[in-house]
């Protein structure tokens, strides 16, 4: 119990400092190594086509964002997205591969299989409404094979009285 206290208040700290973090970041002049110093090491890194590289800073299962930081081929930043919102739940559609919704949302907090249904749900908490003032979670259903069958939001059950 005490190590997840510990794993919860270092999680809401870290995810804290993120728009600070964001703010003394600016496109085109800071560089990999700055987006490294202020957000440490990138859960992946994900190499695109055209020679950027995007850095996966995931901030679940707790926090309510995933940051994609984008690296151009001359080792500046070039993009900072926070990629959990419903524009980007939107681009989800049936017949996506697994790999390409974990490049467009990040890490999921939770993967749950269902094996009599042979469906995977994977969920992602997020921030929505007014002043993202809504916690909800974001749910890709897939496959056995993890091709993508539908998505659904829901409020965050976490947040309801018992």
């Amino acid at each position: 119990m005490k190590k997840l206290l510990l794993l919860l208040c270092s999680t809401l700290l870290l995810s804290a400092c993120d728009p600070q973090r964001v703010a003394e970041l600016e496109e085109g002049f800071s560089t990999e190594s700055d987006v490294r110093m202020k957000f440490g090491e990138p859960e992946q890194v994900w190499q695109e086509p055209n020679g950027v590289r995007v850095l996966e800073y995931n901030r679940q299962p707790e926090g309510t964002t995933n940051y994609m930081i984008s690296i151009a081929s001359d080792g500046k930043m070039v993009a900072l997205r926070q990629v959990l919102s419903p524009a980007n739940f939107a681009k989800i559609t049936p017949g996506m591969d697994v790999q390409e919704v974990r490049r467009r949302l990040g890490k999921p907090m939770k993967m749950t299989p269902f094996p009599s249904e042979t469906r995977w749900h994977y969920d992602w908490r997020y921030q929505d409404g007014p002043n993202n003032s809504d916690r909800k979670i974001f749910t890709v259903i897939l496959t056995s094979d993890l091709k993508v069958v539908s998505t659904q939001s829901v409020e965050d059950p976490a947040l309801r009285p018992n």
